[in-house]
């Protein structure tokens, strides 16, 4: 095996909500690998979004060590972490998040004027199918149109890591389906390690490793000997 992207050690993560500790995570281990296509699975409140968003940079744990390559992240200021999400993470969420009132093409352009190496945003709407899509605004477009152009929007900095959560919460089986092929093909094209939240049982079947969680431990760690392609999954 190559060596990980990330390598997680005893990763624990308490709220406090009053006199009341919730423990989203308990001692976790894990190690991501260049390339590959990771699926978080578990039920809602199981801890699977506290853990993408520890790899993102957006929460620290309350214990243990994160390292992306060689940097610690759980040692790193909150500079560091901004700097960290804007050079190496691309984020793709459950809502689209874009600008009304810019078009497809430029709510994908916004990003690359921060990052150092920048995918051509026409490029990047061409990846997801949207070449055709460039000039129009968030309201001319249906939901699964407005994914992809949050996925082109993610990936147009060049993340090394694409993290997803819930990319097809909101979109019926059809549009989630071709979502699902957006991402297989920018992971395969570009090389972006890709980790996907989900809760859906059936899209674990189109990743190279299933990792289960439940109640805030990894209780699983599956790898498909033999990966369906999205067009294939069986809502």
């Amino acid at each position: 095996m190559p060596d990980p992207v990330f390598h997680v050690r005893k990763v624990s993560k308490v709220y406090h909500m009053g006199d009341v500790e919730v423990h989203a995570l308990r001692g976790v281990d894990l190690d991501l690998f260049p390339g590959e296509f990771v699926v978080l699975l578990g039920p809602s409140g199981s801890g699977k979004s506290t853990l993408l968003n520890i790899l993102g940079g957006l929460d620290v744990p309350t214990s243990g060590e994160v390292y992306y390559l060689d940097h610690n992240l759980t040692a790193a200021e909150s500079a560091e972490l901004t700097r960290y999400r804007r050079e190496h993470v691309g984020f793709v969420f459950q809502f689209y998040n874009l600008i009304p009132s810019l078009t497809a093409l430029e709510n994908t352009a916004l990003v690359t004027e921060i990052a150092e190496n920048p995918l051509d945003s026409h490029e990047c709407l061409r990846l997801v199918g949207l070449e055709e899509r460039l000039n129009h605004f968030p309201a001319q477009m249906s939901g699964g149109e407005q994914q992809r152009v949050a996925i082109a929007r993610a990936i147009a900095k060049r993340p090394e890591v694409l993290l997803c959560d819930e990319p097809t919460g909101a979109l019926d089986c059809p549009t989630g389906r071709l979502v699902l092929e957006v991402l297989d093909r920018v992971n395969r094209e570009l090389g972006t390690i890709t980790v996907v939240i989900t809760h859906n049982v059936v899209i674990a079947d189109m990743a190279d490793r299933v990792i289960r969680i439940s109640s805030g431990e990894i209780i699983d760690i599956h790898r498909n000997e033999k990966k369906v392609a999205p067009s294939e999954l069986t809502w």
